[in-house]
């Protein structure tokens, strides 16, 4: 990808991989406190969690979450049937994205992980 814009510092990080603990809204919650205290990140309002349930394909049923970042936001995917997550973390700072992958590997307990940095 070409850098557009130089000058401007940003960092994009994608994660996905199969779960295997059971998660809710106060797990998502868990989650974004232990990604942003690991990567110095600081949110600035509490996440956003949606959780359809009942609309659209049963397939598809689980958690869309987003918090807000004083360097931008992290955006989470959780679909409950499949046990899949898929995390996307923006922020306009740099951050050390082994450690996004060992906490996310080690709070979802994923075996097999896997990532995009761009």
């Amino acid at each position: 990808m070409k850098n557009l814009a130089p000058a401007i510092i940003r960092q994009r990080l994608l994660l996905e991989g199969f779960y295997q603990i059971d998660v809710d809204k106060d797990v998502i919650k868990n989650y974004f406190s232990k990604i942003t205290e690991a990567l110095s990140l600081r949110m600035y309002g509490d996440p956003i969690i949606f959780s359809p349930s009942g609309d659209g394909k049963s397939q598809n049923q689980g958690y869309d979450a987003f918090v807000p970042l004083i360097d931008s936001g992290i955006s989470l995917y959780v679909w409950s049937n499949a046990r899949f997550v898929s995390l996307i973390i923006y922020t306009c700072k740099s951050f050390d994205s082994d450690i996004a992958l060992k906490i996310t590997k080690e709070f979802f307990k994923i075996k097999e992980i896997e990532n995009m940095k761009f």
